[in-house]
């Protein structure tokens, strides 16, 4: 019997015991669905995670006395030892970098005010003392007025380059350039704004000033609120995105000499670039989804049980239509080959709908905020995979049992 007989009539069973094969479906959707419905949200945060971390840009990487990410009290306690990078660090980088095209440094306020006329923000602004390869290594770059000069630094002029939504907020129908804003209090010069940038995690790319790391340094002092040093973040762009590994060991080895690191000591300073990011989120989701896949396998074996079990209840109340069928000379193996395709057919079905279940469970996030979208298919793949997999190894019990009936004895079947 051709493949194509034994496909149609494997159909013909399914579509004559609709309750008995959507009862079988259940536990296939379920598994299939817990799997590609975790491993869809994973992607979906990873993607936009890896569009967010592009503010670096793929050959900036930057330096910073604190680990990015979060960590406990203790470890916080450990870093706080460290000695704060500073700008001397940073030109120092600078002269000996022989990898490296272009140095930032950038100083940080959380929590600060702006005002303009009678309206203030709330405590939620963020402010940077920056110089000019601020925009470029951050891939943020002013579309109105200008950014910041190397003769701002110099003389540590009060202007400030704000970001879209304030600009927006205050100055929605004028040309903010050359008007005066109080940042906590003290008076800056507008002298550009950046372009739009929005975070779908909530970021303040548009809600942040950048003024002058040496304006910055007279306003707010080098103490951070808490009473620690503050800690200049360097930023690094490598001459060539090829380069990057080896300016970050290059860069490494500079600050371990002019810091006075010994050899055989842990760095007192981190690295960080968009790659390193995505790879601690990987790392701290590889257990959520070695949790969802071992979750899935094992509901997978259950509804594997559960279609065992129902193809032999199959199996036994079609037993004179198997004794028919022999007797008009069906073999062994096409009976047996029947069987498996039946159980085959509904896994994948079941596969199938769960494969489409877990993408759009997995997107409900990015239905709802500015995600990006993700349709991970070899996670379809490996889904429909496994429950071929299930549906032959579970199927083959059932369809050994028909193929082995005597003939004469299934047609006295009542």
């Amino acid at each position: 019997m051709h493949w194509q007989d034994l496909l149609w009539m494997a159909l013909g069973a399914i579509r004559g015991n609709r309750l008995r094969s959507a009862l079988t479906l259940v536990g296939i959707v379920l598994g299939v669905a817990s799997i590609i419905g975790v491993m869809t949200g994973i992607s979906v945060i990873q993607l936009t995670m890896e569009a967010e971390m592009s503010v670096l840009g793929a050959r900036t990487f930057q330096v910073q006395k604190w680990p990015a990410g979060g960590f406990s009290g203790e470890e916080r306690r450990k870093y706080a030892k460290r000695p704060p990078l500073t700008l001397a660090d940073a030109d120092a980088i600078r002269r000996h970098g022989t990898l490296v095209d272009l140095v930032g440094s950038e100083l940080w306020e959380f929590g600060s005010t702006v005002r303009y006329g009678g309206e203030t923000t709330e405590s939620n602004i963020n402010i940077c003392g920056g110089d000019p390869q601020y925009p470029e290594n951050n891939t943020h770059f002013v579309a109105l007025g200008r950014s910041l000069a190397e003769i701002d630094l110099r003389t540590a002029r009060r202007v400030a380059v704000i970001g879209a939504a304030l600009a927006e907020r205050f100055f929605p129908y004028v040309d903010p350039i050359g008007r005066e804003l109080l940042v906590d209090g003290r008076s800056f010069t507008i002298i550009g704004v950046f372009a739009p940038k929005k975070s779908a995690f909530g970021a303040g790319y548009d809600n942040y000033v950048l003024m002058p790391h040496s304006t910055f340094q007279q306003v707010y002092g080098m103490l951070d609120r808490e009473g620690f040093n503050r800690s200049v973040n360097i930023t690094v762009r490598a001459r060539t995105a090829q380069q990057v590994d080896d300016a970050i060991e290059e860069t490494r080895q500079i600050l371990r000499r002019v810091r006075g690191v010994r050899p055989g000591q842990p760095d007192n300073f981190e690295f960080f670039n968009s790659a390193s990011l995505i790879d601690s989120f990987n790392k701290a989701t590889l257990g959520v989804r070695i949790g969802a896949f071992v979750l899935g396998i094992i509901a997978l074996v259950v509804a594997g049980v559960g279609i065992m079990n129902i193809m032999l209840v199959s199996v036994t109340e079609r037993t004179r239509e198997i004794g028919i069928r022999m007797s008009i000379g069906a073999t062994r193996r096409s009976i047996l080959r029947q069987f498996l395709l039946e159980a085959v057919i509904l896994c994948n079905v079941g596969g199938l709908i769960g494969i489409l279940l877990g993408f759009a469970l997995g997107n409900v996030v990015a239905a709802f905020a500015a995600f990006e979208v993700s349709v991970p298919m070899e996670w379809a793949v490996i889904g429909l995979l496994f429950c071929s997999a299930v549906g032959i190894g579970f199927g083959l019990v059932p369809a050994l049992r028909a193929a082995r009936l005597d003939p004469v004895e299934a047609l006295r079947h009542e």
